[in-house]
């Protein structure tokens, strides 16, 4: 075998979740109206995720799973298998998607369509768990856009408070605290406003994500 083979560097040992809501006007992206209507930003959350499960797809991984909260439309592409989401907060969700896999365990929000095979191969290559109890993955407002359990324990999730400037930081001490070692992934940005759209879709020019943005861009152009 070849040290270029796929087999020598990369592992399929990992399951990868996306945890998302069903792409609904007025249910998602709420902080991109205004100036986008609650259709156009619905719009704008399928593209992401279409964009996060399409880089799924090419992830190596023994699962691929959509934890929904919804039902699956036709922008669910073949191949991912879709869970639904447990009740309670973020964490409480959170911990049920990482209670329902076992070994391995990489889970990223729909909020990063930049995310590529590429971004996550140190967490799913051959030695991306040697020695690693965690992988975390820092976002930019102070949240977390990837979090990676070798063993998926769902205590390390729940009680954790979401959706706050400090909730990366509790959740990495959470990490810390079980005395796991934790490595770190690039820092992201996740699309929360206008400006972090405009922002992410420069940096993915060829996603759906920019695509979408691009059309609404031009309709309120005319």
């Amino acid at each position: 075998m070849s040290p270029e083979s796929p087999e020598s560097t990369e592992s399929t040992e990992s399951t990868v979740i996306v945890i998302a809501k069903e792409p609904v006007p007025g249910r998602v992206k709420t902080r991109l109206t205004p100036p986008y209507t609650p259709a156009e930003a619905a719009a704008l959350a399928e593209a992401a995720l279409g964009d996060t499960l399409h880089a799924v797809l090419e992830m190596p991984a023994r699962r691929r799973v959509l934890a929904l909260d919804g039902r699956a439309g036709p922008w669910l592409p073949p191949g991912i298998e879709v869970v639904p989401q447990g009740g309670g907060g973020l964490d409480e969700r959170l911990a049920a998607a990482f209670a329902g896999c076992q070994g391995p365990t990489l889970l990223i929000g729909m909020d990063t369509p930049q995310v590529t095979p590429a971004l996550l191969a140190p967490v799913l290559g051959r030695d991306g768990w040697r020695d690693c109890g965690a992988w975390f993955g820092p976002a930019t407002d102070g949240g977390f856009w990837a979090l990676g359990l070798a063993e998926p324990d769902p205590e390390l999730l729940r009680g954790v408070p979401m959706s706050t400037p400090t909730t990366g930081a509790a959740q990495r001490r959470r990490l810390d605290d079980a005395g796991l070692r934790v490595r770190e992934l690039p820092v992201l940005r996740d699309v929360d406003t206008a400006d972090d759209a405009e922002w992410v879709a420069a940096l993915a020019p060829g996603s759906r994500f920019a695509r979408t943005l691009a059309g609404l861009s031009r309709a309120a152009a005319r």
